[in-house]
């Protein structure tokens, strides 16, 4: 009873919140300084050259988690290292419906990092656009229970978020954040920004982001990092912001154009001011089109190998940006340490599903919900 009065009261505060939010005063960089506030900005953070920052990447996954995807993610990422001995590691913004959490498990005591993309996932773009702050906590906050409690992870190892189809929804998905302290979003493609690209920032002031699925953020709203997905340029000069949207690019067998395609759009961040080289992509479009698959391998080997750049997580990415170190500096820290978790796997079902004439089949870390778990019952009581 004291958590639903707690869940309520913090709905009923977030509404107020973010209902008729003041725009956000243009950045002023004597009132914003590291380690808890950035303008929006192309400079090095820590105001190093380039020579002397590390190249960071960062290698996401989208949707569920399942036996099917499996296979690439380990024949992919199993055992890699960056330069600097350390793990090398992706980033899976995962959903809810037909996730294996026993294999979530797996990735996170690989040493991946586990993230937010919503347990519905539903497919109109309008209940995302729409979407309020009490949705927002619905869909992301108690995902981030459901995750920790399935898979059996430390809920504090949750730090990311990304809205379904990059849908924004204006200040919403921030006052959660905010709320749920949640520390980054990478929703928010920047087509204007690609030469040089942006660097994370934070929304104490106001972004000057370009908007380009809208509705963007407008208000003042301290704590959540923007990690903007900084586009890439297909074939034909367009923007992309992950690489399954880029409408001309080699074709699927062609390994040789495809691994091209990846290092000109690296280069363009290596060469430029190294904010975060973005590698976004579903498994789906990896697995259809075999040359990007070995071209992919081929360039992860290439990162692995380079003295200055690191294949790293998302949140490693906020943690070097809020406290900038040079790249001799980063190179000689110690590698992270997690502790692994235990997964009892049980096999759940058939569970019935709550808004549909249909049974689900879980396999978990954990006893076995009583019923399938969906929004408003999100561990299945």
């Amino acid at each position: 009873m004291k958590f639903a009065l707690a869940v309520i009261s913090a709905v009923l505060v977030g509404s107020l919140l973010a209902a008729d939010l003041p725009d956000a005063a243009p950045c002023d960089p004597t009132l914003c300084s590291l380690p808890h506030c950035r303008c929006t900005d192309t400079t090095v953070p820590g105001g190093f050259t380039a020579a002397n920052t590390p190249q960071f990447v960062i290698l996401t996954f989208d949707d569920g988690v399942n036996v099917n995807n499996m296979v690439l993610y380990r024949s992919l990422l199993s055992n890699r290292r960056n330069s600097n001995t350390c793990p090398a590691a992706a980033t899976f913004f995962v959903t809810h419906e037909y996730t294996d959490y026993t294999l979530v498990n797996e990735l996170y005591n690989a040493g991946h990092e586990i993230a937010l993309h919503s347990i519905t996932h539903q497919v109109s773009v309008d209940y995302w656009r729409e979407a309020d702050y009490a949705t927002m906590m619905r869909e992301f906050a108690d995902q981030r229970s459901q995750i920790a409690h399935f898979a059996n992870i430390p809920v504090n190892s949750v730090h990311g978020v990304r809205l379904p189809f990059l849908q924004m929804a204006g200040n919403a998905s921030f006052q959660m954040m905010a709320s749920a302290g949640l520390t980054y979003d990478i929703t928010w493609p920047t087509n204007d920004y690609r030469d040089p690209g942006l660097w994370p920032y934070t929304l104490n002031f106001r972004s000057t982001q370009d908007c380009v699925i809208p509705p963007c953020p407008t208000a003042s709203i301290p704590g959540p990092w923007v990690i903007p997905m900084n586009s890439w340029t297909d074939l034909q000069g367009l923007p992309c912001a992950m690489v399954d949207t880029c409408f001309h690019h080699p074709h699927g067998a062609d390994q040789e154009g495809w691994f091209n395609f990846i290092m000109q759009n690296f280069q363009r961040h290596y060469l430029g001011n190294r904010s975060p080289f973005g590698f976004y992509v579903h498994e789906w479009f990896v697995r259809v089109n075999p040359g990007l698959r070995f071209a992919l391998e081929r360039f992860l080997d290439v990162v692995n190998n380079l003295n200055d750049a690191f294949m790293v997580n998302a949140k490693e990415v906020t943690d070097w940006v809020q406290n900038p170190v040079p790249l001799n500096v980063y190179r000689q820290r110690p590698c992270q340490n997690r502790l692994q978790t235990q997964c009892g796997a049980n096999f759940c079902g058939p569970l019935r599903a709550p808004t549909a004439d249909k049974n689900y089949y879980m396999q978990v870390c954990s006893t076995c919900p009583r019923v399938y778990p969906w929004i408003n019952n999100p561990l299945g009581l």
